[in-house]
């Protein structure tokens, strides 16, 4: 990679843990689609360096999936998806403003998993606060990569990232 201009920028590590657990009512988490597309849009613009319009309507409305989104003081400060896959379910993205929101989103997505079925939650090793959430929940390391850039790298909000979109499209 390095002989075709690519830098290291940071390493992303898939954790796996169990889905399930308590359904609680948290009044600040709301089902996406109740959310303005544009608002969904402004909050996901710092995470991406390009326009995905199109990408994202698709993404929080592809089927077999639930997107929750987190507010405060009234405004969107969070949102997440869970989808299932092969095995299981992934959870991504997971963005919020802090970890406190990540916990309760992260929460809710799990809970909408079978208890008896595995969950996957791709995170940035460099967010402390996102490795600390999936060790608190006894998820295990199980697959590793690294984020390269060929040229300038992107400035992300990695302190907001707690879960990557995904890792199969690149």
């Amino acid at each position: 990679y390095k002989k075709s201009g690519f830098v290291l920028a940071y390493q992303n590590v898939r954790y796996q843990g169990i889905g399930g657990g308590p359904v609680f009512a948290d009044p600040d988490v709301v089902t996406l689609s109740k959310v303005p597309f544009d608002d969904i849009l402004a909050y996901d613009k710092p995470f991406f360096p390009d326009q995905r319009h199109r990408f994202l309507k698709s993404w929080i409305l592809q089927p077999h999936s639930t997107a929750l989104g987190i507010r405060q003081n009234g405004m969107l400060a969070g949102y997440g998806v869970l989808r299932t896959c092969r095995l299981g379910h992934k959870i991504g993205p997971l963005f919020a403003d802090n970890p406190d929101l990540a916990e309760r989103l992260f929460l809710a997505l799990k809970a909408q998993a079978r208890a008896d079925v595995p969950i996957y939650l791709d995170i940035p090793a460099p967010n402390s606060a996102a490795v600390d959430l999936v060790k608190r929940h006894k998820m295990i390391a199980t697959f590793e990569t690294a984020r390269m850039y060929t040229g300038k790298s992107p400035s992300l909000p990695l302190h907001r990232l707690f879960g990557v979109t995904t890792f199969e499209l690149g």
